[in-house]
């Protein structure tokens, strides 16, 4: 059996991808990316098709005479699905399908295919559906005929074309209730949080491009063995790890949800909780590919998403993975590392241990035995390194926030 044909290899579906250049983005980057998703998905992409518009046609996307271009496209490549670069409405779906008989999906279905057959934990699970069923409240009329030609293909995991033949009311009541148990886990992650906040742990978040190798990048640091694979959106769910570096000693280290260009609001929405553990960082680093020629890229999406969860104020450092991979390294801006081979991660973590004592101070503390209640307020917004009970007083080393210095400085051993 042919390892493209249904259920024989590597890919399920045979597609075409088909997308509009306006001229607002880097098209080719784009049209890359997307066939990097359909193959994560399980297509195969046999054939590609472009078209240069002033802006896309309203009834068909491309415009009536490219889609019959397209249509011979898919005939002699023998596809069984179109793939476009934009979104679409359920109207341009149903025309296009009109003209070239296989099913259509656009950008935003693909890459939620993509989340629901990697969503692992309930909270995963229920992020991907409300974001499909929010997506797919959306194009409801008309999506039918897509459906029975998919026949379990790319664009139908997740909820299930059941949910998708429900009317409006039955989908926006799973909607409420999805976003309702959503609420109930981002308090107990909340709850977590706010343990870490009391036992003043810094936190570290690898925030980057999906693909670039932030799971292994964590292993590499923390000696853990989180699931890393060279795929798309491999990790959804957010993996904390103890770290040790420098004089701060334990930081807790966060490998969260991937990103691609373009990604769409609703998603963003969706996993809101889960890219909250970002926002309550004290330090962001981005992580990019050294090896892609797309690494500026990457970095303008993962600064447009921490943008839009409004933690641009929040301290960073940029990082390039996979420099093993290069002979330019020490050209790039920023530090350059191997979670493979380990190169450069001790500069990684003596960085991060700057990066995060920019906002302490160690000290060395003689506390008189009638000052001891301090000992809680340093352990609170501190780091006690080691202690000693002395005649005089409790001797000890300690990292404190610059913050409250002021309450220990008479006590500073010089």
């Amino acid at each position: 059996m042919d390892e493209n044909s249904e259920g024989g290899g590597k890919y399920s579906q045979r597609a075409v991808i088909a997308a509009v250049d306006t001229g607002e983005y880097d098209i080719e980057n784009s049209v890359r990316e997307l066939t990097l998703l359909a193959e994560s998905a399980g297509a195969l992409v046999v054939g590609e098709v472009i078209q240069k518009l002033e802006k896309p046609d309203m009834r068909t996307y491309l415009g009536s005479g490219k889609l019959l271009e397209v249509k011979a496209v898919i005939e002699a490549a023998e596809a069984d699905l179109l793939i476009t670069d934009t979104e679409l409405t359920a109207a341009r779906i149903r025309n296009i399908e009109q003209v070239i008989d296989v099913a259509v999906i656009d950008r935003t279905t693909l890459i939620l295919d993509i989340f629901a057959s990697n969503a692992v934990s309930s909270e995963g699970k229920l992020q991907v559906e409300l974001a499909q069923l929010q997506h797919r409240l959306l194009n409801l009329t008309g999506s039918s005929a897509a459906l029975s030609r998919l026949g379990g293909g790319i664009g139908t995991r997740g909820p299930g074309e059941s949910k998708l033949e429900s009317d409006r009311r039955h989908i926006r009541a799973r909607v409420s209730l999805l976003q309702s148990r959503l609420e109930e886990l981002s308090e107990r992650r909340e709850l977590t949080r706010e343990r870490r906040k009391r036992g003043n742990v810094p936190v570290v978040s690898l925030i980057g491009y999906t693909n670039v190798g932030k799971s292994s990048l964590l292993n590499a640091m923390t000696g853990s063995d989180v699931l890393a694979r060279d795929k798309l959106f491999a990790t959804l769910d957010p993996t904390a790890r103890k770290l040790y570096v420098g004089d701060l000693q334990q930081v807790i280290l966060i490998d969260t949800v991937g990103f691609v260009s373009r990604l769409p609001h609703r998603i963003v929405e969706a996993f809101k909780s889960t890219l909250l553990e970002m926002a309550e960082s004290d330090l962001i680093v981005r992580v990019a590919d050294a090896s892609s020629s797309e690494w500026k890229l990457q970095l303008d999406v993962t600064a447009d998403i921490i943008g839009q969860m409004g933690c641009s104020q929040i301290a960073q450092l940029t990082v390039f993975n996979k420099c093993d991979l290069i002979d330019t390294a020490a050209a790039l801006p920023g530090i350059p590392v191997s979670a493979k081979t380990g190169f450069g991660l001790e500069r990684l973590l003596s960085e991060i241990s700057k990066k995060l004592s920019e906002s302490v101070i160690r000290c060395e503390l003689l506390l008189p035995f009638d000052k001891l209640p301090l000992m809680a307020v340093i352990r609170e917004r501190g780091n006690v390194l080691n202690e000693e009970y002395t005649e005089n007083g409790l001797l000890m080393t300690a990292t404190v926030d610059r913050t409250m210095y002021h309450l220990v400085e008479e006590f500073v051993r010089q």
